[in-house]
């Protein structure tokens, strides 16, 4: 799951976006192993969090029940408004990108595909949790798929490919600011890997299973986004990757002509398929569980009755994201991901630390002192993304804190005393 949430349709697109950041070969597989590194100190305070709270809902339990009943309703509040939906919308226009392989479309076309993905996936998913499962099954193997058939033709078929900057010359060296930049690019490859904490209580024996997969999962991932990015990188020159839309579809087609860039954009497509069902069918489950707490419109935890699904909360998620295609670029969505949700990755490590203090001891885990260091890498990540690209960012964040009035005007009368937070507020 860990593996199959975080392996998606980006990684076949951002090692444009990273090697315009940083435009040499060994900038930028330091760029991947940073951010694999980043992403497995985060795993790691996710999974020492599950084993103080193995729940459902994931970082809005963390939040909520380490730091503040707010700060949780701030999470589901951004999960609606940016993050979730913005990754929805971000992976929507990818599969776009790569149905435009088969069919040319301009802008409008493309954007009018993404909504057409979003609108489908969204319908299935209303009809029940067994069809979106059976759709999670089948294009699952998809993404692993195209990862190794990339491989195979590299080890068979490939040849190296003459590099050189796409200015002719030698590369400037990355400053600091784009170094960073990149590293955020190269986190939205990795997104996804909170969501395992999700299903907890669904979990057999989730305070050792749940670090385990994390562990296992993001050292698989880092080590085949790596492999994925050298075959790339092999055989196309750097000029190329950086100006591509579809980089793997290119590499095939540099190795296999264009019958292997149309197999390795259909695994593609179906790669984005799997995405958007299984971020689709994950969302609702946070707003369910938030409307039960008194903390969304008591509507949005609606059940529709024949099929058993969280019908409102799909659709409204639906229409949203569907409204976030039509109106932002590829490049401003998962920006926009990034920075809201490692800022609230830093509060959760540092929730994990008030709870470490508060109790007095350290959980069964591997974190160690990483939370610490995953607050300050955090930090950096969304100074340098708010500091790129200030209106944009001030944006999303005045979104973000307009759901503080909405808690204490709205929300907050109408939670439900006696909750297992009450205890700490």
């Amino acid at each position: 799951m860990v593996v199959g949430t975080i392996v998606g349709a980006s990684i076949f697109v951002q090692p444009t976006e990273i090697s315009r950041y940083v435009p040499s070969i060994p900038g930028m597989f330091l760029v991947w192993l940073l951010a694999g590194v980043l992403t497995f100190s985060g795993a790691l305070t996710c999974a020492e969090l599950t084993a103080a709270f193995p729940r459902t809902g994931g970082v809005y339990v963390f939040l909520r029940e380490t730091v503040a009943r707010p700060v949780g309703f701030l999470w589901g509040w951004a999960m609606f408004w940016s993050v979730h939906s913005g990754i929805i919308a971000a992976t929507a226009v990818i599969f776009a990108r790569y149905v435009a392989y088969f069919t040319p479309l301009e802008d409008l076309g493309i954007r009018v595909v993404a909504v057409a993905a979003v609108l489908g996936l969204s319908a299935i998913n209303y009809l029940g949790v067994r069809q979106g499962s059976v759709l999670q099954t089948v294009v699952t193997a998809a993404k692993i798929l195209a990862i190794a058939l990339i491989l195979v033709l590299v080890l068979l078929l490939g040849g190296p490919a003459p590099q050189q900057s796409a200015a002719g010359g030698h590369p400037a060296p990355a400053g600091l600011r784009e170094f960073v930049l990149a590293i955020s690019a190269g986190l939205f490859s990795f997104g996804g890997w909170h969501m395992v904490t999700y299903a907890a209580e669904e979990t057999r024996n989730p305070e050792q299973t749940i670090p385990r997969a994390l562990l296992i999962g993001t050292l698989t991932v880092t080590a085949c986004y790596l492999a994925l990015n050298a075959a790339c990188l092999y055989v196309l020159p750097l000029e190329r990757v950086i100006a591509s839309t579809r980089v793997a579809a290119d590499a095939a087609s540099v190795l296999a002509g264009p019958r292997g860039a149309a197999v390795v954009s259909g695994l593609v497509i179906l790669s984005s398929i799997g995405v958007l069902n299984g971020v689709i069918l994950a969302g609702p489950r946070v707003y369910l569980a938030m409307a039960q707490d008194g903390l969304l419109f008591r509507w949005m935890g609606a059940v529709e009755p024949r099929f058993h699904t969280p019908h409102v909360a799909i659709l409204v998620q639906a229409l949203w994201s569907s409204l976030l295609v039509a109106t932002g670029t590829y490049r401003a969505l998962f920006t926009r991901v990034i920075y809201t949700e490692w800022l609230f990755f830093a509060v959760m490590a540092i929730g994990l630390l008030r709870l470490r203090r508060r109790t007095g001891i350290f959980l069964r885990s591997l974190a160690g002192p990483l939370p610490l260091l995953f607050v300050v890498s955090c930090l950096v990540v969304v100074f340098y993304q708010v500091a790129a690209d200030p209106l944009e960012c001030a944006k999303g964040l005045l979104l973000v804190v307009a759901g503080l009035p909405v808690y204490y005007l709205w929300a907050r009368p109408r939670a439900r005393p006696g909750g297992p937070s009450d205890a700490h507020h």
